[in-house]
Protein backbone atom coordinates (compact mmCIF):
# COMPACT_ATOMS: atom_id res chain seq x y z
CA UNK A 1 0.00 0.00 0.00
CA UNK A 2 1.44 3.27 -0.88
CA UNK A 3 2.58 5.67 1.86
CA UNK A 4 2.15 9.54 1.60
CA UNK A 5 4.33 11.52 4.43
CA UNK A 6 4.42 15.20 4.38
CA UNK A 7 7.47 16.87 3.11
CA UNK A 8 9.59 20.05 4.70
CA UNK A 9 8.75 22.75 2.12
CA UNK A 10 5.72 22.93 -0.82
CA UNK A 11 7.26 23.04 -3.94
CA UNK A 12 8.43 26.35 -5.10
CA UNK A 13 9.08 28.05 -8.20
CA UNK A 14 10.75 31.18 -9.04
CA UNK A 15 9.76 33.32 -11.80
CA UNK A 16 12.60 35.69 -11.94
CA UNK A 17 15.69 34.33 -10.60
CA UNK A 18 19.58 34.94 -11.22
CA UNK A 19 22.52 32.54 -10.50
CA UNK A 20 26.43 33.32 -10.34
CA UNK A 21 29.03 31.22 -11.18
CA UNK A 22 31.42 33.13 -8.91
CA UNK A 23 34.97 33.15 -9.85
CA UNK A 24 38.30 35.40 -8.23
CA UNK A 25 38.62 38.48 -10.92
CA UNK A 26 34.50 38.19 -12.05
CA UNK A 27 31.52 36.16 -12.12
CA UNK A 28 29.46 34.43 -14.96
CA UNK A 29 25.56 35.81 -14.38
CA UNK A 30 22.64 34.06 -16.02
CA UNK A 31 19.58 35.95 -15.50
CA UNK A 32 15.96 34.45 -16.67
CA UNK A 33 12.92 35.92 -16.77
CA UNK A 34 9.23 35.29 -17.75
CA UNK A 35 8.74 36.01 -21.50
CA UNK A 36 7.18 39.30 -21.77
CA UNK A 37 4.53 38.03 -24.71
CA UNK A 38 4.42 34.31 -24.68
CA UNK A 39 2.41 33.04 -21.41
CA UNK A 40 4.53 30.02 -20.38
CA UNK A 41 8.20 30.66 -22.28
CA UNK A 42 10.99 32.23 -20.88
CA UNK A 43 13.88 34.52 -21.72
CA UNK A 44 17.34 33.86 -20.57
CA UNK A 45 20.44 36.20 -20.53
CA UNK A 46 24.13 35.04 -19.91
CA UNK A 47 26.78 38.04 -19.21
CA UNK A 48 30.19 38.10 -17.42
CA UNK A 49 30.17 40.86 -14.44
CA UNK A 50 33.77 42.24 -12.87
CA UNK A 51 33.91 41.26 -8.99
CA UNK A 52 34.60 44.98 -7.80
CA UNK A 53 32.37 46.53 -5.83
CA UNK A 54 30.97 48.92 -8.01
CA UNK A 55 30.16 46.43 -10.59
CA UNK A 56 28.54 44.87 -7.76
CA UNK A 57 26.17 47.37 -6.74
CA UNK A 58 25.30 48.03 -10.47
CA UNK A 59 24.17 44.76 -11.09
CA UNK A 60 22.10 44.80 -7.99
CA UNK A 61 20.53 48.16 -9.28
CA UNK A 62 19.63 46.34 -12.46
CA UNK A 63 18.78 43.03 -11.16
CA UNK A 64 16.28 45.05 -9.21
CA UNK A 65 14.86 46.45 -11.65
CA UNK A 66 14.25 43.20 -13.20
CA UNK A 67 12.02 42.57 -10.10
CA UNK A 68 14.72 39.47 -9.14
CA UNK A 69 13.51 38.00 -6.09
CA UNK A 70 16.25 35.51 -5.89
CA UNK A 71 20.07 35.62 -6.15
CA UNK A 72 21.83 31.92 -6.54
CA UNK A 73 25.38 31.46 -6.32
CA UNK A 74 27.66 28.70 -5.36
CA UNK A 75 30.05 28.62 -2.03
CA UNK A 76 33.75 28.85 -4.05
CA UNK A 77 36.52 29.84 -1.50
CA UNK A 78 35.85 33.17 0.21
CA UNK A 79 35.26 34.86 -3.04
CA UNK A 80 31.38 34.29 -3.06
CA UNK A 81 31.37 36.83 0.30
CA UNK A 82 31.43 40.02 -1.81
CA UNK A 83 28.55 38.87 -4.00
CA UNK A 84 26.79 38.13 -1.14
CA UNK A 85 26.86 40.63 1.54
CA UNK A 86 26.75 43.52 -1.41
CA UNK A 87 23.55 42.18 -3.36
CA UNK A 88 21.97 41.16 0.58
CA UNK A 89 22.57 44.70 1.37
CA UNK A 90 20.84 45.71 -2.03
CA UNK A 91 17.87 44.07 -0.58
CA UNK A 92 18.21 41.12 -3.02
CA UNK A 93 17.38 37.84 -1.30
CA UNK A 94 20.45 35.81 -1.56
CA UNK A 95 21.18 31.82 -1.29
CA UNK A 96 24.44 30.58 -0.66
CA UNK A 97 24.49 27.06 -2.32
CA UNK A 98 26.79 24.03 -1.63
CA UNK A 99 28.62 22.97 -4.39
CA UNK A 100 27.84 19.24 -4.24
CA UNK A 101 24.06 19.90 -4.68
CA UNK A 102 24.68 21.99 -7.98
CA UNK A 103 27.37 19.36 -9.17
CA UNK A 104 26.58 19.55 -13.14
CA UNK A 105 25.54 16.28 -14.74
CA UNK A 106 27.54 13.65 -16.82
CA UNK A 107 27.67 13.55 -20.25
CA UNK A 108 27.50 17.90 -20.54
CA UNK A 109 30.47 20.11 -20.96
CA UNK A 110 31.45 21.98 -18.09
CA UNK A 111 32.15 25.71 -18.99
CA UNK A 112 31.58 29.08 -16.75
CA UNK A 113 28.33 29.55 -18.82
CA UNK A 114 27.13 26.33 -18.84
CA UNK A 115 27.37 25.92 -15.00
CA UNK A 116 25.80 29.95 -14.59
CA UNK A 117 22.68 28.15 -17.13
CA UNK A 118 22.91 25.15 -14.78
CA UNK A 119 22.63 26.78 -11.40
CA UNK A 120 20.00 29.29 -12.60
CA UNK A 121 17.58 26.55 -14.01
CA UNK A 122 18.07 24.47 -10.36
CA UNK A 123 17.26 27.77 -8.54
CA UNK A 124 13.81 28.70 -10.37
CA UNK A 125 12.63 24.97 -9.87
CA UNK A 126 13.19 24.82 -6.14
CA UNK A 127 15.60 22.28 -6.02
CA UNK A 128 18.23 24.15 -3.76
CA UNK A 129 18.76 24.53 -0.32
CA UNK A 130 20.22 27.35 0.97
CA UNK A 131 23.56 26.82 3.30
CA UNK A 132 23.67 28.83 6.75
CA UNK A 133 25.28 32.29 6.33
CA UNK A 134 24.73 33.84 10.12
CA UNK A 135 23.77 37.73 10.20
CA UNK A 136 26.61 40.43 9.95
CA UNK A 137 27.05 40.82 13.77
CA UNK A 138 27.64 37.09 14.48
CA UNK A 139 29.73 37.30 11.18
CA UNK A 140 31.76 39.66 12.72
CA UNK A 141 31.82 37.09 15.78
CA UNK A 142 32.99 34.48 14.01
CA UNK A 143 36.18 36.23 12.00
CA UNK A 144 37.16 37.10 16.55
CA UNK A 145 37.04 33.53 17.45
CA UNK A 146 38.25 31.76 13.90
CA UNK A 147 41.17 34.64 14.23
CA UNK A 148 42.05 33.56 17.89
CA UNK A 149 41.77 30.09 17.46
CA UNK A 150 44.61 30.50 14.56
CA UNK A 151 46.89 32.43 16.70
CA UNK A 152 46.60 29.83 19.58
CA UNK A 153 47.56 27.21 17.30
CA UNK A 154 50.32 29.27 15.62
CA UNK A 155 51.79 29.59 19.80
CA UNK A 156 51.80 26.35 20.54
CA UNK A 157 53.35 25.63 17.18
CA UNK A 158 55.93 27.98 18.24
CA UNK A 159 56.77 26.09 21.61
CA UNK A 160 56.73 23.03 19.45
CA UNK A 161 59.61 24.56 17.85
CA UNK A 162 61.45 25.95 20.90
CA UNK A 163 61.08 22.67 22.53
CA UNK A 164 63.02 20.62 19.19
CA UNK A 165 65.80 23.77 19.63
CA UNK A 166 66.61 22.13 23.33
CA UNK A 167 66.09 18.68 22.13
CA UNK A 168 68.96 20.21 19.10
CA UNK A 169 71.14 21.63 22.26
CA UNK A 170 70.26 18.39 24.33
CA UNK A 171 68.48 20.04 26.44
CA UNK A 172 65.68 16.99 27.95
CA UNK A 173 63.84 19.74 30.31
CA UNK A 174 60.57 18.55 28.88
CA UNK A 175 60.80 15.13 29.93
CA UNK A 176 61.41 15.91 33.54
CA UNK A 177 58.55 19.33 34.11
CA UNK A 178 55.35 18.85 32.83
CA UNK A 179 54.97 22.62 31.63
CA UNK A 180 58.20 23.66 29.30
CA UNK A 181 56.87 26.99 29.26
CA UNK A 182 55.85 27.43 33.45
CA UNK A 183 57.28 29.71 35.71
CA UNK A 184 60.02 27.02 36.54
CA UNK A 185 60.63 26.78 32.79
CA UNK A 186 60.31 29.39 31.57
CA UNK A 187 63.09 30.96 34.18
CA UNK A 188 65.07 28.15 33.51
CA UNK A 189 64.94 28.97 29.12
CA UNK A 190 65.82 32.99 30.08
CA UNK A 191 68.28 32.25 32.04
CA UNK A 192 70.19 29.76 29.66
CA UNK A 193 69.20 32.60 26.90
CA UNK A 194 71.12 35.15 29.07
CA UNK A 195 74.51 32.77 29.17
CA UNK A 196 74.12 30.66 32.29
CA UNK A 197 75.59 26.98 31.26
CA UNK A 198 75.83 25.11 34.47
CA UNK A 199 73.14 22.57 34.99
CA UNK A 200 73.05 23.11 39.30
CA UNK A 201 72.62 26.70 39.05
CA UNK A 202 69.89 26.22 36.23
CA UNK A 203 68.04 23.55 38.50
CA UNK A 204 68.13 25.78 41.56
CA UNK A 205 65.29 28.44 39.67
CA UNK A 206 62.78 25.66 40.09
CA UNK A 207 59.92 26.24 41.85
CA UNK A 208 56.75 24.19 43.09
CA UNK A 209 57.03 20.48 43.02
CA UNK A 210 59.73 20.93 40.34
CA UNK A 211 62.02 21.31 43.72
CA UNK A 212 61.59 17.62 44.67
CA UNK A 213 63.52 16.83 41.14
CA UNK A 214 66.59 18.79 41.60
CA UNK A 215 68.85 16.25 40.89
CA UNK A 216 66.73 14.79 37.86
CA UNK A 217 66.75 18.38 36.17
CA UNK A 218 70.20 18.43 36.76
CA UNK A 219 70.90 15.54 34.50
CA UNK A 220 68.16 16.89 31.81
CA UNK A 221 70.15 20.55 31.57
CA UNK A 222 73.06 18.99 30.67
CA UNK A 223 73.70 19.52 27.25
CA UNK A 224 75.67 21.50 24.77
CA UNK A 225 73.72 24.64 24.21
CA UNK A 226 75.21 27.29 22.44
CA UNK A 227 74.48 31.07 21.60
CA UNK A 228 73.28 30.00 18.09
CA UNK A 229 70.39 27.85 20.39
CA UNK A 230 70.11 31.01 22.55
CA UNK A 231 69.36 33.68 19.33
CA UNK A 232 66.42 30.46 17.96
CA UNK A 233 64.84 30.49 21.50
CA UNK A 234 65.01 34.17 22.28
CA UNK A 235 63.16 34.41 18.84
CA UNK A 236 60.44 31.97 19.49
CA UNK A 237 60.13 32.93 22.94
CA UNK A 238 59.20 36.96 21.91
CA UNK A 239 57.05 35.24 19.16
CA UNK A 240 55.34 33.40 21.72
CA UNK A 241 54.94 36.41 23.79
CA UNK A 242 53.73 38.69 20.81
CA UNK A 243 50.96 35.89 20.19
CA UNK A 244 49.63 35.58 23.64
CA UNK A 245 49.19 39.35 23.54
CA UNK A 246 47.57 39.36 21.05
CA UNK A 247 45.15 36.26 21.91
CA UNK A 248 44.28 38.14 24.89
CA UNK A 249 42.78 41.31 23.03
CA UNK A 250 41.18 38.95 21.17
CA UNK A 251 39.13 37.52 24.08
CA UNK A 252 38.02 41.61 24.86
CA UNK A 253 36.82 41.91 21.77
CA UNK A 254 35.38 39.03 21.78
CA UNK A 255 33.81 39.78 25.11
CA UNK A 256 32.67 43.10 23.97
CA UNK A 257 31.10 41.84 20.66
CA UNK A 258 29.16 39.54 22.66
CA UNK A 259 27.99 41.53 25.53
CA UNK A 260 26.75 44.10 22.04
CA UNK A 261 24.95 41.12 20.22
CA UNK A 262 21.17 40.93 22.04
CA UNK A 263 18.95 38.16 22.32
CA UNK A 264 15.19 39.32 21.11
CA UNK A 265 13.01 37.96 24.28
CA UNK A 266 9.87 37.16 21.39
CA UNK A 267 9.88 36.92 17.50
CA UNK A 268 7.14 39.29 17.61
CA UNK A 269 9.62 41.31 14.73
CA UNK A 270 10.01 38.34 12.22
CA UNK A 271 12.03 41.03 9.33
CA UNK A 272 14.51 41.52 12.18
CA UNK A 273 17.04 38.87 12.08
CA UNK A 274 17.81 37.13 15.97
CA UNK A 275 21.08 38.47 17.12
CA UNK A 276 21.01 41.43 15.50
CA UNK A 277 22.55 45.01 17.41
CA UNK A 278 20.06 47.18 18.80
CA UNK A 279 16.15 46.25 19.80
CA UNK A 280 14.88 45.74 23.20
CA UNK A 281 15.47 42.50 23.84
CA UNK A 282 17.20 39.99 26.52
CA UNK A 283 20.28 40.40 27.46
CA UNK A 284 23.20 40.07 25.35
CA UNK A 285 25.12 36.95 24.40
CA UNK A 286 27.07 36.52 27.49
CA UNK A 287 24.29 35.25 28.77
CA UNK A 288 24.00 32.37 26.05
CA UNK A 289 28.18 31.94 26.91
CA UNK A 290 27.89 31.49 30.82
CA UNK A 291 24.64 28.99 30.04
CA UNK A 292 26.80 27.02 27.56
CA UNK A 293 30.00 27.30 30.03
CA UNK A 294 27.51 25.16 32.99
CA UNK A 295 27.82 21.79 30.52
CA UNK A 296 30.60 19.31 31.03
CA UNK A 297 33.38 19.73 29.10
CA UNK A 298 32.48 23.08 27.31
CA UNK A 299 34.73 26.01 28.71
CA UNK A 300 34.37 29.89 28.30
CA UNK A 301 36.41 29.52 25.26
CA UNK A 302 34.33 26.65 23.59
CA UNK A 303 31.32 28.22 24.56
CA UNK A 304 32.79 31.13 22.66
CA UNK A 305 33.22 29.34 19.65
CA UNK A 306 29.78 27.59 19.89
CA UNK A 307 28.08 30.56 19.79
CA UNK A 308 29.47 32.35 17.42
CA UNK A 309 29.57 29.41 14.48
CA UNK A 310 25.92 28.78 15.12
CA UNK A 311 24.50 32.10 16.16
CA UNK A 312 21.86 32.83 18.70
CA UNK A 313 18.39 31.68 16.27
CA UNK A 314 17.73 27.72 16.55
CA UNK A 315 15.13 28.71 13.54
CA UNK A 316 17.62 27.91 10.66
CA UNK A 317 17.78 24.33 12.41
CA UNK A 318 14.70 23.33 13.33
CA UNK A 319 15.28 20.24 15.45
CA UNK A 320 18.84 18.88 17.36
CA UNK A 321 18.64 16.33 14.83
CA UNK A 322 19.30 19.05 11.68
CA UNK A 323 22.03 20.56 13.69
CA UNK A 324 23.66 17.24 14.64
CA UNK A 325 23.28 16.64 10.92
CA UNK A 326 24.47 19.68 9.76
CA UNK A 327 28.00 19.65 11.69
CA UNK A 328 28.96 16.25 10.39
CA UNK A 329 28.51 14.36 13.85
CA UNK A 330 25.94 11.81 12.75
CA UNK A 331 27.13 9.01 10.13
CA UNK A 332 25.25 8.98 6.93
CA UNK A 333 22.76 6.06 5.44
CA UNK A 334 23.91 4.10 2.59
CA UNK A 335 20.83 1.90 0.97
CA UNK A 336 21.24 0.22 -1.82
CA UNK A 337 18.23 -2.93 -2.56
CA UNK A 338 18.00 -5.20 0.44
CA UNK A 339 22.12 -3.47 1.68
CA UNK A 340 21.49 -1.19 4.30
CA UNK A 341 25.31 0.84 5.30
CA UNK A 342 26.37 3.30 7.64
CA UNK A 343 29.07 5.94 5.79
CA UNK A 344 31.11 8.11 7.75
CA UNK A 345 30.37 11.56 9.21
CA UNK A 346 32.26 13.46 7.04
CA UNK A 347 33.96 17.05 7.08
CA UNK A 348 31.47 19.68 8.70
CA UNK A 349 31.98 23.09 9.70
CA UNK A 350 35.99 22.31 11.30
CA UNK A 351 35.88 24.91 13.74
CA UNK A 352 32.67 23.55 15.29
CA UNK A 353 33.17 20.61 15.31
CA UNK A 354 36.97 20.70 16.27
CA UNK A 355 36.00 22.49 19.37
CA UNK A 356 33.10 19.85 20.06
CA UNK A 357 35.14 17.26 19.89
CA UNK A 358 37.72 18.54 22.38
CA UNK A 359 34.87 19.35 24.82
CA UNK A 360 33.96 15.58 24.19
CA UNK A 361 37.72 14.24 25.16
CA UNK A 362 37.02 16.47 28.46
CA UNK A 363 33.53 15.34 29.16
CA UNK A 364 34.75 11.90 28.86
CA UNK A 365 37.28 12.23 31.80
CA UNK A 366 34.14 13.64 34.32
CA UNK A 367 31.93 11.51 36.40
CA UNK A 368 28.59 13.08 35.00
CA UNK A 369 26.41 11.82 32.50
CA UNK A 370 28.52 12.40 29.53
CA UNK A 371 31.87 10.59 31.24
CA UNK A 372 29.32 7.55 32.08
CA UNK A 373 28.17 6.84 28.53
CA UNK A 374 31.36 7.71 27.14
CA UNK A 375 32.71 4.44 29.39
CA UNK A 376 29.82 2.46 28.21
CA UNK A 377 30.73 2.88 24.64
CA UNK A 378 34.11 3.25 24.30
CA UNK A 379 33.91 -0.50 25.73
CA UNK A 380 32.26 -2.29 22.41
CA UNK A 381 32.79 0.30 19.51
CA UNK A 382 36.21 2.20 20.26
CA UNK A 383 37.39 5.59 21.46
CA UNK A 384 36.82 7.51 18.33
CA UNK A 385 33.13 5.98 17.63
CA UNK A 386 32.43 7.04 21.59
CA UNK A 387 34.17 10.59 21.35
CA UNK A 388 31.73 11.17 18.52
CA UNK A 389 28.68 10.12 20.07
CA UNK A 390 29.47 12.31 23.75
CA UNK A 391 29.67 15.22 20.80
CA UNK A 392 26.87 14.38 19.71
CA UNK A 393 25.26 14.40 22.83
CA UNK A 394 26.74 17.50 23.42
CA UNK A 395 25.50 19.60 20.34
CA UNK A 396 21.77 17.92 21.49
CA UNK A 397 21.79 19.95 24.78
CA UNK A 398 23.44 23.10 23.14
CA UNK A 399 20.66 23.44 20.90
CA UNK A 400 18.41 22.94 23.48
CA UNK A 401 20.00 25.90 25.64
CA UNK A 402 20.16 28.42 22.58
CA UNK A 403 16.75 27.66 21.27
CA UNK A 404 15.31 27.73 24.95
CA UNK A 405 16.36 31.13 26.55
CA UNK A 406 14.72 29.88 29.53
CA UNK A 407 16.84 26.42 29.63
CA UNK A 408 19.99 25.68 32.20
CA UNK A 409 22.00 22.38 32.02
CA UNK A 410 21.65 19.80 34.47
CA UNK A 411 23.32 16.72 34.72
CA UNK A 412 21.66 13.47 34.39
CA UNK A 413 24.10 11.73 36.72
CA UNK A 414 26.78 9.16 36.08
CA UNK A 415 24.11 6.28 37.18
CA UNK A 416 21.88 7.52 34.97
CA UNK A 417 21.18 4.13 32.56
CA UNK A 418 21.89 2.50 35.84
CA UNK A 419 17.94 3.69 37.34
CA UNK A 420 16.62 2.95 34.05
CA UNK A 421 17.08 -0.86 34.22
CA UNK A 422 14.43 -3.20 35.50
CA UNK A 423 16.15 -5.48 38.16
CA UNK A 424 14.02 -8.16 37.08
CA UNK A 425 14.68 -8.15 33.73
CA UNK A 426 18.54 -7.35 34.93
CA UNK A 427 18.63 -10.89 36.87
CA UNK A 428 16.66 -12.82 34.36
CA UNK A 429 19.77 -11.60 31.49
CA UNK A 430 22.64 -12.92 33.84
CA UNK A 431 21.33 -16.19 35.08
CA UNK A 432 20.46 -17.06 31.31
CA UNK A 433 24.36 -16.28 30.17
CA UNK A 434 24.92 -18.48 33.33
CA UNK A 435 23.43 -21.20 32.60
CA UNK A 436 24.65 -20.84 28.97
CA UNK A 437 28.21 -21.29 30.64
CA UNK A 438 26.89 -24.64 31.73
CA UNK A 439 26.14 -23.48 35.41
CA UNK A 440 23.13 -24.11 37.51
CA UNK A 441 21.61 -20.71 38.95
CA UNK A 442 19.98 -20.98 42.36
CA UNK A 443 19.40 -17.70 42.98
CA UNK A 444 18.78 -16.72 47.38
CA UNK A 445 17.37 -13.17 48.69
CA UNK A 446 19.95 -11.16 50.04
CA UNK A 447 17.37 -10.81 53.89
CA UNK A 448 17.57 -14.19 54.04
CA UNK A 449 21.22 -15.11 53.25
CA UNK A 450 23.07 -16.54 56.05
Amino acid sequence: MDESEPVDQAVESVDRVAAIDVAKASGMLCLRLPHERIEGRRTQRVWNVGATTNAILELGDHLLCQGVTRVVMEATGSYWKPWFYLLEARGLECWLVNARDVKNVPGRPKTDKLDAVWLCKLAERGMLRPSFVPPKPVRELRDLTRLRSVFIGERSRNKQRTEKVLEDARIKLSSVATNLFGVSGRAMLEALIGGERSPRALADLARGRLVSKHDALVEALTGQFDDHHAYLCRLLLDTIDRITVQVDELSQRITAQLAGICLPEADDDASRPRGAPGGTGGPGLLSLVERLDEIPGIGRTAAEVIVAELGPDMRVFPTSGHLVSWAKLAPRTIQSGAKNTSGPTGHGNPWLKGMVGEAAMAAARTDTFLGARYRRLVKHRGHKKAIVAVARSLLVTVWHIINDPAARFEDLGPDHHQRLVNPARKTQALVRQLQALGHQVTLTPVETAV
